[in-house]
């Protein structure tokens, strides 16, 4: 991505959005982005996968193993966001049809785009939902969505995307709807697919530390565009906003002086009940 610029044109006013977002990104490298909320972030993703509502201009460069992303012809387009990028979502609830089975998710795109016969590609499910901790994968093909937690819907996500085989994966904040524990599974899971399959990835997140552990660099965005970047950024940080948003994030390690604990004697019970019976 070169100098991308995207400003949404409205019938009153012109809100400029991503302002020169430039980065790269290695065949089988983790990328973390991060930023607050609104830095833009997720319009980036949406760019790379050229999915930007109507009244987005865009200029710039989007390119993927040496293609223009913002030049592709609409077949050239389809077979870009269908096979050689995947998208991993914040809420897999939100992206799964509710009244389809677990397995009609998995398969309907392998037996519609690659003509996989049904059974080979219910095959390919089950051995992939046991590569990404689903125990008993063939019952779950079964299942619909409300019948699943949202950490092992969100590995069947990870599942889907991993079945089309791409080469990119965009990860827009997929441990957000999580518990703690569903988040470290899920992350662990991911990541070690990515790296036994020589995969991208690009991971937004607001976690600095997360992103650290997971990505061989950071790239950190603010207002629009990309204020640092490199290896060594949660390490050594340089910009100001980097320096803060390190700060924001509480410690356990680290003392604070509180607030002093008042003793809570009789008398101060008997002035309490005195005045709630008032």
């Amino acid at each position: 991505m070169r100098d991308l610029r995207a400003s949404l044109v409205t019938k009153y006013r012109r809100l400029d959005l991503l302002n020169g977002v430039s980065f790269t990104l290695d065949r089988g490298e983790a990328l973390g982005l991060v930023g607050e909320s609104g830095s833009g972030k997720s319009l980036t993703t949406r760019a790379i996968t050229r999915m930007l509502a109507r009244g987005f201009r865009t200029t710039g460069e989007v390119r993927f193993d040496g293609d223009s992303v913002l030049d592709m012809k609409r077949e050239r387009l389809r077979q870009y966001r269908a096979r050689d990028v995947g998208m991993i979502f914040q809420d897999p609830r939100a992206h799964v049809n509710p009244v389809h089975t677990v397995g009609d998710f998995l398969t309907e795109a392998l037996v519609r785009d690659r003509g996989v016969p049904l059974d080979e590609a219910r095959r390919r499910a089950v051995q992939l939902l046991d590569e990404v901790g689903v125990r008993h994968a063939e019952r779950r093909l079964a299942q619909y969505p409300h019948e699943l937690s949202g950490g092992l819907l969100q590995r069947v996500m990870i599942a889907s995307v991993l079945l089309a085989e791409p080469q990119l994966i965009l990860a827009d904040e997929p441990t957000t709807a999580l518990d703690v524990t569903a988040q470290s599974d899920v992350m662990a899971i991911l990541d070690e697919q990515r790296r036994a399959r020589g995969l991208s990835l690009l991971f937004i997140t607001h976690d600095l530390e997360l992103a650290n552990a997971c990505c061989d660099r950071l790239a950190v965005m603010y207002a629009g565009e990309i204020v640092e970047q490199g290896a060594e950024v949660y390490a050594s940080p340089q910009h100001p906003y980097t320096i803060e948003l390190l700060g924001a994030r509480p410690s356990i390690e680290q003392r604070l002086d509180r607030l002093p604990v008042l003793e809570y004697t009789p008398e101060i019970h008997e002035a309490l009940k005195a005045r709630a019976d008032a």
